[in-house]
């Protein structure tokens, strides 16, 4: 038995990059074949990942006009005066207001 056992791991030193080369192949395939960290599936996360990015400077960029517009109204009393008479039809007691609708 030892001459058998002793053949057969000398086959197996002299045939070692076998062994290597099949794990090799089989990790691999994993990350090729896996459905958790296959590669198609990370460049959709990358993709969602851009998009995502995009939609926080856009938000980030309208918070910006927001907090400058919100500024210009404490400070100013144009912008509020304007903003009272546009958005609200609010007048002075000798103006008269004229409303006019647009149709489409």
């Amino acid at each position: 038995m030892s001459k058998k056992i002793k053949k057969f791991n000398f086959w197996v030193r002299r045939r070692s990059h076998l062994a290597v080369i099949a794990i090799g192949s089989l990790v691999i395939a994993l990350l090729f074949l896996n459905e958790d960290a296959s590669w198609e599936h990370n460049m959709e996360y990358q993709e969602q990942i851009k998009a995502l990015n995009e939609q926080i400077k856009i938000c980030n960029d309208s918070a910006e006009w927001y907090r400058r517009q919100r500024e210009q109204l404490l400070t100013g009393t144009e912008q509020l005066e304007q903003i009272a008479r546009e958005e609200y039809r609010m007048q002075k007691p000798t103006e008269d207001i004229f409303v006019i609708k647009r149709v489409r």
